[in-house]
C-alpha cells in the first residue's frame, strides 16, 4: 500500500511526474506447478515438505528430469525463479545412491558462495536420510561408517581457515568454492584431491552470465584443466549451469564446458506485480543541454522510498558513483530534521554502501543487516546484482543505464523478491546511450538481451592456462583441448618450449620450471596483484580496502581523493614496490578525476572495406597510455576547480581494433560547407616572434607548475583558442588571437591538460563520443571495456581523419570485430541521435559538451554523419 500510495503522489506531482518518460507494468505472474518427480528419494520430498515446499516450479521439475537422464543442462530463467533448486535437487537426490559421489559449486563471488553454502546448510538440517535409503559402499579411506549416511558440505575459498581445509577437501561431498579458487588453489594440487576428483559427479556453474569478456573466457580455461584432471582420475563429471536473462544462455554455456547442453527457460515461477519506469532528469540549461545530475535525482526519489519505509537497493555503475551517491543521500536525510531522531542519529547504519573494495567482514555485516532490515537503503555497484539474498527489496534505483538489457533486468530483479508489488526506477544520465533510451524507451522492453561473448582461445590467456595444465598434468600432442585443433595446440606447445617453460619427450610436454604458473595468472585482471589503502593509527597503519593493481594508477595516485563509506581520504604515497597506498582522512569539498594520453600503432590490418563516405577496418593495434594528470571537480555544482600532476610510467596494450577514416570525398565536402576544424591551425605571419615574445615575457618558465625550460622549448596556449578570435566581420583573426595578453607559457604536459579544459571541440571528436557512447547497445559489454581514439591526421590510415574503438582486454575478444560489422547500425543511430537532440552546440548527450569558452562541434559532426549515410 505504501508502494502504490508513493506511485501516486509521484504520479501527480509535476517535478517528478513530468520526468517519467515511460511506465511499463509488469502484471503479477501466477506460478506453474508440477507434482515431485517419482524418482525422487522420500528423504528428499521429507526435506521439502519440511520447508513448506510441497510442489515444484515446472522448470524446476523439467531441470531435475534432465539433470537425472545424465545431460548437461543451463537453466536460464528470471531473478528469484528457484534456480538453486534446480541443481540442488538432483546433486543431493543422486548422492542417496552413491554416497561417496562429490559435487563441486562454483560461484563468481566468495560472498555468493557463502550466502547460497548457508542457504543449503539450512536445507539439509531437514535432511534425515535413513540408513535404509542408501545402497551402501564400502567406506573411503577418508570417510567413517558413522559419516557415511551424512551429506557434508564445506565452503573452500580463500577465507577458509587452513586447519578446516583438509577435512573439507577430504569429507564433503558438495564443495562450495569460485574459479579463483579452483584455478589456484584446488587443481595445482590435485594429487591432494584425487579422492574428490575420482568420485566427481556434478559441477554447478551459477551466474554463468557473469563469465563473459575476458573473465569469462579464463574461466572456459579454467574449465578445460578441471576437466583433463577430472579424466586423469577416472571421472567425467556432468555440468549443471544456471543464468539470468541473456541472449545466448546455451551458446555461452556451451563455450565454457566445450560439450551440448540442454536450455531451461520455460519458467514457471511466481512474480509480484512491478512497475518499471524510465526517469529523465530535466534539463537545467537548454543551450548547453545541461541536465540535473542523476545521482541528485536518485537521492531525491530515495529519499522519498526510505521516508515511506521502503527498502530500497540503489545501483551505481563504478566505485566512485556509490560513494558519491552514499554522500549525497547521508547529507539529505541529514538535513531533515524530522528524521533527526530516528535516522539521522544512525544513518552509517540505516544508509549503506557495497562495492568491491570494502573488507570481506565489512560485505558481510551489510549482507546481513539487509536481510533483517536493519537497513533501509544500500548503494551497491553490480556487486549486488548476483544472486546474494538480502531479503525482499521493494525498490530498485538504477542510476544510469548499467550498460545492457540483460543487467537492468537483472539489477530490476533484485526489487519484489516473492509475491509483493515492488518497483524499479531506470535514471537516465546525459549519457548518449541513456538518452537514446529515453528517447526510444520501447528500445529497452521490446529487444533481446544481449549475447555473452568470450573468447577461450584469446592467445594470450590460452597460453596462461596452457601453462597451467602443463604443470598440473603432461599435455600429449594428440590431446583435445577445448576447440582447438591439434596443430594449433602443438604450435602453442612448442613456443612454450622454446621459452624454456616445456621440455617435449616425443609426443608429451612437460613441465620445466620451478614454480606453478596459477599463482602468477590472474582470472578478473591484468595483475594478480592488489594495492592495500591504508591509513595512520597510531604508530601503525590500518588497512580499510584494497583496489586492483591496474586501477591503482588511475584510482589512488599522489593527489587523488579516494571515497570509502562516504568518507573522503587524500592519497598521500603509492609505493607500487610495496603494494601500498598511503590516505590520510580529509573533509575536500572536491573528488578527483584522472587525465590521460593515448597513440595508437598499427600491428596488423585483418579486414578492410569502403562503405558510405568512409573506410572501415578491423585489425591488432598496439595502444600506448600515459596518465598526465588529474582534475578537481567540486561536489554538487562539479565545476573545475583546479589541475593537478602525475608522474607514473606509461602502458601499453596490444589488443583488437575497429576503426573506420573519412575519405578524400567527405572531407571535401565539409570544407565546402566550411565545416572543417581539423586541419592544422595556419596561427599567422607573426606566430614565431609573438612565441618567442611571450617565453621571454614569462621568463621562459611554465605559468602553470613553475617548471623552467630545459632541453626543450615550453608551448605558448591561447587563453581564448584560436578559432575563436574574430573580427568585427566574422574572420578569424590572427592579430587578436596572437596579442601578447591572450598568450602565456605553459610547459608541454600543462599545456595537456589547458587544452583539455579549454577547447574547441571538432567534429571528428564529438562523433567519436557519440560512437563511444552508443557502441555498449551493440555488445554485452561497459562502455569502460571499448577505448576511444581519434587523430586528425592517423597513422593507421595513411594521414586521414579517424576514429578507433578498442577492446580494453589484451589480445582482444572480438568486441571491435562485431563493431566493424555492424558499423552500418552505429553510425545509423548516431545520426538518428545527435538530430534529436535539443542542444543548440553540443552536449553530454550528444557529442559531448564543448570546454569553457569553446565550441562544441555539433554541427560538424551532422555535417559528418549526413556524409556517412547518404
Amino acid at each position: 500500500m505504501e508502494l502504490r500510495s508513493l506511485l501516486a503522489r509521484w504520479h501527480a506531482e509535476p517535478s517528478i511526474g513530468g520526468n517519467i518518460v515511460y511506465w511499463h507494468s509488469q502484471m503479477k505472474r501466477s506460478p506453474r506447478w508440477a507434482q515431485f518427480p517419482p524418482n525422487l528419494q522420500p528423504a528428499v520430498v521429507e526435506m521439502l515438505n519440511k520447508q513448506g515446499i510441497q510442489q515444484l516450479y515446472t522448470h524446476q521439475a523439467e531441470a531435475f528430469q534432465i539433470a537425472t537422464a545424465n545431460q548437461n543442462c543451463v537453466i536460464a530463467t528470471g531473478t528469484a525463479s528457484g534456480k538453486t533448486m534446480c541443481f540442488n535437487l538432483p546433486v543431493i537426490n543422486s548422492w542417496f545412491n552413491h554416497t561417496a559421489q562429490r559435487a563441486v559449486y562454483i560461484y563468481p563471488t566468495k560472498a555468493l558462495a557463502q550466502d547460497q553454502f548457508a542457504s543449503l546448510q539450512a536445507s539439509i538440517q531437514n535432511l534425515d536420510p535413513s540408513l535404509e535409503d542408501i545402497e551402501h559402499q564400502e567406506p573411503t579411506q577418508t570417510s567413517s561408517k558413522q559419516e557415511f549416511n551424512k551429506l557434508i558440505i564445506g565452503v573452500y575459498d580463500g577465507d577458509t581457515l587452513k586447519s578446516s581445509r583438509p577435512k573439507i577437501r577430504n569429507h564433503a561431498n558438495i564443495i562450495f568454492t569460485n574459479p579463483d579458487m579452483l584455478h589456484n588453489g584446488i587443481m595445482p594440487h590435485h594429487t591432494s584431491w584425487a579422492h574428490f576428483f575420482s568420485n566427481l559427479k556434478y559441477v554447478v556453474i551459477d551466474e554463468i552470465h557473469i563469465y563473459r569478456g575476458v573473465f569469462g573466457s579464463h574461466v572456459a580455461n579454467v574449465l578445460r584443466r578441471l576437466k583433463r584432471i577430472c579424466a586423469f582420475y577416472g571421472s567425467q563429471p556432468q555440468f549443471i549451469l544456471t543464468s539470468a536473462t541473456i541472449g545466448n544462455p546455451q551458446e555461452l554455456a556451451e563455450q565454457l564446458i566445450a560439450e551440448p547442453v540442454t536450455l531451461v527457460s520455460d519458467d514457471g515461477s511466481a512474480r509480484g506485480a512491478q512497475e518499471f519506469l524510465i526517469y529523465n532528469p530535466p534539463i537545467v540549461d537548454r543551450t548547453l543541454g545541461i541536465r540535473r545530475s542523476a545521482a541528485q535525482e536518485t537521492v531525491r526519489l530515495a529519499n522519498d522510498l526510505i521516508a515511506y519505509e521502503i527498502q530500497t537497493i540503489l545501483f551505481a555503475r563504478s566505485r566512485r558513483s556509490v560513494e558519491i551517491t552514499l554522500t549525497y543521500l547521508r547529507q539529505k536525510i541529514d538535513s531533515q530534521e524530522h528524521l533527526q531522531d530516528s535516522v539521522s542519529s544512525k544513518r552509517s547504519s540505516l544508509i549503506r554502501g557495497y562495492r568491491s573494495g570494502y573488507l570481506p567482514h565489512q560485505r558481510r555485516q551489510i549482507e546481513q543487516a539487509l536481510r533483517k532490515g536493519e537497513v533501509r537503503a544500500v548503494v551497491a555497484t553490480n556487486a549486488l546484482e548476483l544472486g546474494i539474498d538480502v531479503g525482499g527489496m521493494g525498490a530498485a534505483l538504477l542510476m544510469g543505464y548499467p550498460g545492457t538489457i540483460a543487467a537492468s533486468k537483472q539489477q530490476a530483479g533484485r526489487a519484489g523478491r516473492g509475491l509483493d508489488d515492488s518497483l524499479a526506477v531506470l535514471i537516465t544520465t546525459a549519457a548518449p546511450l541513456d538518452q537514446f533510451l529515453a528517447k526510444n524507451p520501447t528500445y529497452f522492453f521490446d529487444r533481446s538481451p544481449e549475447r555473452a561473448l568470450i573468447n577461450p582461445d584469446n592467445p594470450l590467456i590460452l597460453l596462461d592456462h596452457l601453462r597451467c595444465a602443463a604443470f598440473e598434468l603432461p599435455i600429449s600432442a594428440s590431446e583435445v583441448y577445448g576447440e582447438l585443433n591439434t596443430e594449433n595446440l602443438v604450435e602453442y606447445l612448442d613456443y612454450l618450449v622454446s621459452t624454456g617453460l616445456l621440455h617435449r619427450d616425443r609426443d608429451k610436454y612437460y613441465w620445466m620450471a620451478e614454480k606453478y604458473p596459477a599463482q602468477d595468472i590472474s582470472l578478473r585482471s591484468a595483475s594478480v596483484d592488489n594495492i592495500l589503502l591504508q591509513i595512520p593509527s597510531g604508530d601503525t597503519m590500518v588497512t580499510i580496502g584494497e583496489v586492483d593493481f591496474a586501477s591503482s594508477h588511475w584510482m589512488v595516485h599522489p593527489g587523488a581523493v579516494y571515497l570509502h563509506e562516504s568518507q573522503t581520504y587524500f592519497v598521500d604515497e603509492l609505493d607500487l614496490f610495496s603494494k601500498t597506498a598511503r590516505l590520510i582522512p580529509s573533509n575536500t569539498d572536491y573528488y578527483t578525476e584522472p587525465l590521460q594520453e593515448s597513440t595508437i600503432s598499427l600491428i596488423d590490418e585483418f579486414e578492410q572495406s569502403h562503405t558510405t563516405g568512409a573506410m572501415k577496418s578491423h585489425g591488432e593495434i598496439n595502444v600506448t597510455s600515459q596518465m598526465t594528470g588529474f582534475r578537481k571537480i567540486k561536489w554538487y555544482t562539479h565545476e573545475n576547480i583546479g589541475m593537478g600532476t602525475v608522474e607514473l610510467p606509461p602502458t601499453e596494450l596490444f589488443t583488437t581494433g575497429y576503426w573506420f577514416s573519412l575519405n578524400e570525398r567527405t572531407v571535401d565536402y565539409l570544407r565546402d560547407q566550411g565545416l572543417w576544424s581539423s586541419e592544422e591551425i595556419d596561427y599567422g605571419p607573426n606566430w614565431l616572434k609573438q612565441r618567442h615574445l611571450a617565453r621571454e615575457r614569462d621568463d621562459f618558465t611554465c605559468q602553470a607548475c613553475g617548471l623552467s625550460e630545459s632541453n626543450q622549448q615550453h608551448d605558448v596556449h591561447h587563453r581564448i583558442p584560436f578559432r575563436l578570435c574574430r573580427d568585427a566581420d566574422g574572420m578569424i583573426s590572427y592579430r587578436l588571437a596572437n596579442r601578447l595578453d591572450n598568450l602565456v607559457t605553459l610547459c608541454r604536459n600543462c599545456h595537456r591538460r589547458a587544452e583539455t579544459a579549454v577547447r574547441v571541440r571538432s567534429g571528428i571528436a564529438g562523433l567519436a563520443y557519440l560512437c563511444h557512447n552508443l557502441a555498449p547497445i551493440f555488445l554485452m559489454c561497459d562502455s569502460r571495456d571499448l577505448g576511444i581514439h581519434t587523430d586528425p591526421k592517423s597513422t593507421l590510415t595513411n594521414g586521414q581523419p579517424t576514429i578507433v574503438l578498442y577492446d580494453q582486454i589484451p589480445a582482444g575478444i572480438g568486441l571491435s570485430q562485431t563493431l566493424f560489422q555492424l558499423h552500418d547500425e552505429l553510425i545509423g543511430h548516431a545520426n538518428m541521435l545527435i538530430n534529436e537532440c535539443e542542444c543548440e552546440d553540443g552536449c553530454p548527450s550528444c557529442v559531448g559538451p564543448g570546454g569553457e569558452s569553446g565550441r562544441g562541434g555539433k554541427e560538424e559532426a551532422i555535417a559528418i554523419l549526413h556524409a556517412l549515410t547518404n
